[in-house]
């Protein structure tokens, strides 16, 4: 799927103009979230919802030297990602995701949560991206509080998770979790320089008081507009 051609709308620029003045860690929580269906910008593709083995093949089908994904806790951790699938490659910002997951955990995901992301960019060699305005190898703490400030309790979950009854605010109880082919439209955000065309490798691992609960990688390819 090429990179389609966007459109922004009145609702996300308004939310863009209040996270821009909180500064750097809510403009990056804002595209995050967005991603994740805020502001009603996603949509059920075409087709059939995948299942297992057809999200695990259509993941396998990617050319392996662009989009890639990875467990990396040896198997140990309650946590685990089980399918992930997404297209274009290389992903357009702005413009439309198209993305189908899965995952599962045998235990309750509760507060306190941290996320440990490390960031590396190939230019030439593999680089660290220093976290800079809560963009880049950063360390998000409290978690399940940053839900709650994006979505306060008692709201809806925002589109596709109220759909798809995918839980936003902690804790996240143990079971499986799944989200079906789904397209979402990123706005434009002002990332910084570095974060532009070019090929990414990322790192992200959850934990609570010191325990690893999982382990992600995964490589990717932006091409910005």
């Amino acid at each position: 799927m090429l990179c389609s051609h966007w459109k922004q709308l009145t609702q996300q620029e308004q939310s863009l103009q209040i996270f821009s003045r909180e500064g750097g860690a809510m403009k990056f929580i804002f595209a995050f979230m967005v991603c994740l269906g805020c502001g009603s910008t996603s949509r059920v593709a075409e087709g059939k919802t995948l299942q297992v083995e057809e999200l695990k093949t259509a993941t396998q089908s990617l050319n392996p030297t662009t989009f890639s994904w990875a467990n990396c806790g040896n198997g140990k951790d309650p946590a685990v990602l089980e399918a992930l699938s997404v297209h274009p490659d290389p992903i357009c910002l702005p413009g439309d995701l198209q993305a189908s997951a899965m995952g599962s955990s045998n235990v309750t995901i509760k507060e306190p949560l941290t996320v440990n992301l490390t960031l590396y960019k190939e230019v030439g060699v593999w680089i660290k991206i220093p976290c800079v305005d809560y963009i880049g190898s950063c360390i998000y703490n409290d978690v399940c509080i940053l839900l709650n400030m994006l979505i306060p309790p008692g709201q809806p979950c925002p589109e596709p998770l109220f759909t798809y009854g995918l839980p936003c605010h902690c804790p996240f109880k143990a079971g499986k979790y799944s989200l079906p082919n789904t397209i979402f439209t990123f706005p434009f955000v002002e990332f910084p320089s570095w974060m532009t065309n070019g090929k990414y490798k990322a790192m992200a691992v959850l934990t609570s008081n010191e325990q690893q609960l999982a382990c992600v990688q995964v490589t990717f390819a932006l091409k910005t507009y």
